[in-house]
């Protein structure tokens, strides 16, 4: 596997960041992930931006016309297919860049919800501290579950722990919590957004019983149908509004890279 260190490509055992670096130390650091379709990066341009912003909040120096070369040249080099890219800039000055296969996850998904409090200062930053995100995950699967379905102490549902929660409460439509709630402006929740099949509002966990179809969306997974909550299954996974969103997002993809629609 090859990387891309400082604009350097090279294997990817190769590449190697100074131990006092504080995006290993504390975390310091922003990073994003791009999908490729047979080695065709999407929504690249989105990502910079939301990366250029998470490194400005954060108070980083950053340079997004430097990074996206450098992703260019990795691609160029390592020829990739339907894997994903990896972008990481740390405190410590270092431009991280891997081109990994895509996780290996299930057809449908079980969630658990886990009470969560965003962390206020770090709205709108992608950053490297994520092991409360990685913890929740481990605490969804010590209780039998795929995921995490991150709940407030005051019972507002908010997302995955890498990913937009959308759901459909009434059997006709979707919604899914407002940015107002502290969730990650996901590029995939931008798509689903654009294509009028969901609309925001806040969700209480009272509702999650009464859901009759629930999806996770991200970059990676696109659309990613939920099986049950909390032990309660879903009528259909993935049901009629799910596969319909499915295909909208993806149908929009497809057309970005220059793929047929499936």
């Amino acid at each position: 596997m090859l990387a891309s260190l400082n604009g350097r490509v090279m294997p990817a055992a190769e590449a190697t960041v100074p131990i006092t670096d504080e995006g290993l130390l504390r975390g310091d650091g922003v990073f994003e992930v791009v999908r490729l379709y047979g080695g065709v990066p999407y929504a690249l341009d989105e990502h910079l931006e939301r990366m250029t912003s998470s490194a400005a909040n954060l108070r980083l120096p950053f340079d997004a016309g430097v990074l996206e070369s450098e992703v260019l040249a990795l691609i160029e080099a390592a020829s990739p297919g339907d894997d994903m890219v990896r972008l990481v800039c740390t405190r410590g000055g270092n431009r991280i860049i891997t081109v990994e296969s895509l996780p290996q996850v299930p057809e449908t998904l079980a969630l658990v919800c886990v009470r969560y409090s965003p962390t206020r200062v770090m709205d709108g930053i992608k950053s490297l501290s994520y092991g409360a995100n990685m913890l929740v995950t481990r605490l969804a699967k010590e209780r039998g579950a795929d995921e995490a379905l991150l709940v407030t102490p005051h019972g507002r549902v908010l997302e995955g722990p890498r990913q937009s929660f959308v759901a459909s409460l009434d059997g006709e439509t979707l919604v899914t919590p407002p940015l107002d709630d502290h969730v990650l402006d996901s590029i995939t929740r931008r798509r689903l957004m654009e294509s009028g099949l969901v609309t925001e509002r806040p969700i209480s966990a009272d509702e999650l019983p009464f859901a009759q179809e629930a999806f996770l969306a991200s970059t990676t997974r696109e659309v990613h149908a939920v099986s049950s909550i909390d032990g309660i299954a879903m009528p259909a996974a993935p049901g009629a509004l799910t596969q319909r969103a499915a295909a909208a997002v993806h149908e929009v993809i497809a057309s970005a890279v220059g793929q047929p629609a499936a």
